[in-house]
């Protein structure tokens, strides 16, 4: 997932210019709505990477004994703090036109 890494998102709080958001809508509540739906998808697809790396150093030991640090596993998560929150790259893409969709009442009309 390097890919988010690469976005220009904002690392910090935003104030965004409401009518560019709904632009390509005509309709906020429709663009808030598919921006949501984006950042969900973003947000899974972080969490699975984080997940996947985390357990190449998980331990299969039932013992409580042999906690310790491993540094590996400490900059992995602090590379994916580091990282825009998903609501931001979800707002940069669709600001972007990096997002794909579609009306349903377009689908109507077929």
């Amino acid at each position: 997932m390097t890919k988010y890494r690469e976005s220009k998102a904002s690392l910090s709080t935003k104030t965004y210019n409401k009518n560019k958001l709904e632009e390509k809508t005509k309709n906020i509540y429709e663009a808030v709505s598919i921006i949501a739906k984006r950042t969900s998808q973003i947000n899974h697809d972080i969490k699975k990477e984080l997940h996947e790396k985390l357990d190449e150093f998980a331990t299969h030991n039932d013992s409580l004994e042999e906690i310790f640090e491993n540094k590996e596993q400490i900059e992995v998560s602090k590379f994916y703090e580091s990282l825009p929150k998903p609501h931001a790259i979800a707002i940069e893409e669709w600001l972007n036109q990096k997002i794909y969709h579609r009306s349903s009442s377009e689908d109507t009309n077929l």
